[in-house]
């Protein structure tokens, strides 16, 4: 459903003939990839046509001198309404708007980019939420006496949470035996996905930003619990993979079918990790988006059709807030417990035959 709603809404926008007009054009795409797609300011909103954002810094290595450059975005942008790069270095809008560096002869070059970008922003202001969140549980759980005192109010809510998805989702998805090394990692990885989509969800800053629906930030999470995967596996595991229980003309000759499935299998798991994670968020903001885009397009038409669109789209989109709010739960929940059936899939106990 989501997908057919986000291919509706953008057909919508894409095939109206308000982008035919001149005065009043509505870019639906504009609207959406450019809300999703990361950037090097964190735009806030704007009035007519003042665009009030936060500037973030720029840290590039020039190909043309080797030296390393760091300034503010806003500088690029500055020379770019003077009609010059600055020092060289300019946004390609044909390359997503990436930093590109013009050189001497005229040709442009993608540089070492290190940039603290929209994306990597709020990446750090996800890690010190938890920072804030964890270290004043622990500093109520220094103060008092457990044994007498049962936490209340927020830190109960944490125990309560922690506990459920560590005991009732890690411990048995992973067994007793071996569960002890993976808790931490997957309680981190569950509370990063959970803020990070609830941060998504707000409108300003310091929330917007799609990292979650990013497909590079769900590629580092899957490449994580891969190595978590196999290179922790036991014996069992290994051979199950290269001399598994089946049939010899299986596993031996004439081709070695099953082991070259069960190594495809290492690649698979992961993947539908990531790509998991990154469509379904992705396809939220998209839909929400994609009613804020319609509201436009109404009024730009004219005011009746606008009054109703604007209705509409206003209940759809507090429906899809509440309808994301449950997702952002449900995602890191659901790699959390992915994770940890295909990290328990790798400590097979041997049974002898």
């Amino acid at each position: 459903m989501k997908y057919l709603l986000v291919s509706l809404l953008l057909l919508l926008g894409l095939s109206s003939p308000v982008n035919a007009t001149a005065s009043n054009s509505v870019d639906v795409k504009e609207i959406v990839l450019g809300h999703m797609a990361d950037a090097y300011e964190w735009h806030i909103t704007t009035f007519g046509k003042t665009h009030v954002s936060i500037p973030l810094p720029v840290i590039v290595r020039s190909e043309a001198t080797g030296a390393w450059h760091c300034f503010s975005s806003s500088r690029i942008e500055e020379a770019a309404e003077e009609g010059h790069d600055y020092q060289g270095f300019y946004f390609n809008e044909a390359k997503n708007g990436k930093i590109y560096e013009r050189l001497s002869d005229g040709s442009s070059v993608r540089p070492w980019d290190l940039s603290i970008t929209k994306s990597v922003l709020q990446i750090w202001i996800v890690v010190f939420v938890m920072l804030a969140i964890f270290l004043s549980c622990a500093r109520w759980y220094k103060k008092h006496d457990v044994t007498r005192e049962s936490p209340r109010g927020f830190v109960g809510m944490m125990e309560m949470l922690v506990m459920t998805i560590h005991d009732d989702l890690i411990k048995d998805s992973i067994g007793e035996k071996h569960y002890r090394p993976y808790a931490p990692y997957l309680l981190t990885a569950f509370f990063f996905i959970l803020i990070t989509n609830l941060l998504g969800l707000l409108p300003v800053f310091p929330g917007g930003a799609n990292v979650t629906g990013n497909i590079n930030v769900t590629f580092f999470l899957a490449l994580c619990t891969m190595l978590a995967i196999n290179l922790f596996g036991n014996k069992e595991y290994w051979k199950e993979i290269f001399w598994p229980d089946v049939p010899a003309f299986l596993k031996a000759y004439p081709v070695a079918i099953m082991p070259v499935i069960e190594l495809f299998g290492i690649l698979t798991k992961p993947f539908a990790l990531m790509v998991r994670l990154f469509a379904n968020m992705m396809a939220g903001h998209a839909i929400i988006l994609s009613f804020t885009a319609i509201i436009f397009i109404g009024w730009s038409l004219n005011a009746v059709l606008g009054s109703g669109l604007t209705l509409l789209s206003f209940v759809m989109m507090l429906f899809m807030n509440c309808l994301e709010f449950l997702v952002a739960f449900i995602q890191a929940y659901v790699f959390t417990m992915l994770s940890a059936v295909f990290i328990g899939l790798a400590h097979p106990e041997h049974h002898e035959g």
